[in-house]
């Protein structure tokens, strides 16, 4: 008997697959906005225990470096913001490179080449536009005929890149193939040659009502063709692989009639919000003086009174609240700062800075699902078939 396709087997939401995982800022948005569900995380660092938390029943993969992808289930999704130390404007700008915290992106593509999922979502912070991306180039002495390198493993050689100077412009990414890409340029091409397509941009957050900047960039690639080996696609970054996964639904479904997760229930009245007009109150004029507007809106939007911005320590002075600052990136109360999550108050504020605000990531991913639609007529998506190269 043929099953009905409204049966709730049609109904489970899209996996997702977590990389670098913060507190998980981005997932929740990705949850939120694709409405599918986080099936396991890699994070190494302490800000693991946030995430295990909050996903107890999804496994870490532990270090991304030394995950074998052909032992890891497929996911629809796969999402993560590659550490920003080597490309933030704020550090030393050595850039995407081999051997830099930042050059860790080279093993998200790996797993995104071997995975293959149907979308792929990627948060990084400003210096993404303006970083060099500095990689290998192939020595003379070295070459080889490129018939012989179809196929085989990367095109370059492992001298390090001989770096030029960029081309002039914050916005641009490797456009004049005389200079070499910045640091947006090289992943959007790694991208590319992937065989996936591409939309980003760059939002601060005080656009979703947040009171303070945080630039962010937004990237949203879904694969370009269900099986990018069958047209003859060859990753430069080595052989094309084979293999198969447990077999899902591959029958196109608007996200809105999929579940949407409880944890990332919260975003849905805090994105209807933004934009509301906030006259602060006499209350707020006392407690916060000239920024009684920027904190009267964001309570506005988040639905959660700002608590105390400060707390005195001894011997320390005054210092930043871990609770403030949760709630500066729009979170839950005891998000981060439950007790039973274990970080102390400097683990605390340390994730909370790297973390990606997840109503900014929301708007980002709305409208870029605009470009790259969840679910077409004409595109029958990976997502769901579980398909390995």
């Amino acid at each position: 008997m043929r099953e009905d396709p409204a049966t709730p087997a049609d109904l489970k939401p899209l996996r997702v697959g977590s990389l670098f995982s913060g507190y998980g800022g981005l997932d929740l948005a990705v949850e939120h906005v694709f409405h599918a569900r986080t099936m396991w995380f890699s994070e190494i660092s302490p800000v693991q225990r946030v995430f295990a938390h909050h996903w107890q029943d999804a496994p870490n993969l532990g270090d991304i470096t030394a995950v074998d992808w052909s032992t890891v289930s497929p996911v629809d999704i796969l999402c993560g913001g590659f550490p920003c130390q080597d490309v933030s404007t704020v550090g030393k700008m050595a850039g995407l490179a081999p051997g830099t915290r930042s050059g860790l992106w080279a093993h998200m593509a790996e797993a995104i080449d071997q995975l293959r999922p149907g979308f792929v979502v990627i948060e990084n912070v400003r210096g993404l536009l303006s970083a060099p991306a500095v990689r290998s180039v192939p020595d003379p002495a070295d070459a080889t005929p490129p018939a012989a390198t179809l196929g085989g493993d990367d095109h370059a050689s492992p001298a390090a890149a001989t770096l030029r100077d960029l081309e002039p412009g914050m916005w641009g990414v490797g456009d004049e193939s005389g200079r070499p890409f910045r640091a947006l340029g090289a992943v959007l091409g790694d991208l590319a040659d992937l065989g996936y397509d591409a939309a980003w941009l760059g939002l601060p957050a005080s656009s979703v009502g947040a009171p303070h900047p945080r630039f962010r960039v937004f990237i949203l690639a879904r694969a370009a063709a269900p099986d990018a080996a069958g047209v003859g696609f060859v990753s430069r970054r080595g052989k094309p692989r084979s293999g198969a996964g447990e077999a899902g639904n591959d029958r196109a479904l608007p996200s809105g009639h999929r579940p949407r997760t409880e944890r990332a229930r919260y975003l849905e009245s805090a994105y209807g919000r933004i934009g509301d007009a906030v006259v602060p109150g006499r209350a707020h004029l006392r407690a916060w003086g000239r920024y009684a507007t920027a904190i009267a809106r964001w309570e506005h939007v988040t639905g959660m009174t700002a608590p105390v911005p400060a707390i005195h320590r001894a011997g320390q002075g005054l210092r930043p609240s871990p609770g403030f600052v949760e709630w500066l990136m729009g979170l839950p109360p005891g998000w981060v700062t439950g007790p039973g999550i274990g970080l102390t108050a400097n683990q605390q504020l340390t994730a909370l800075g790297n973390g990606v605000l997840s109503l900014q990531a929301v708007a980002a991913l709305t409208t870029l699902t605009r470009i790259f639609p969840v679910a077409t007529e004409s595109w029958r998506p990976l997502c769901g078939s579980g398909q390995k190269r």
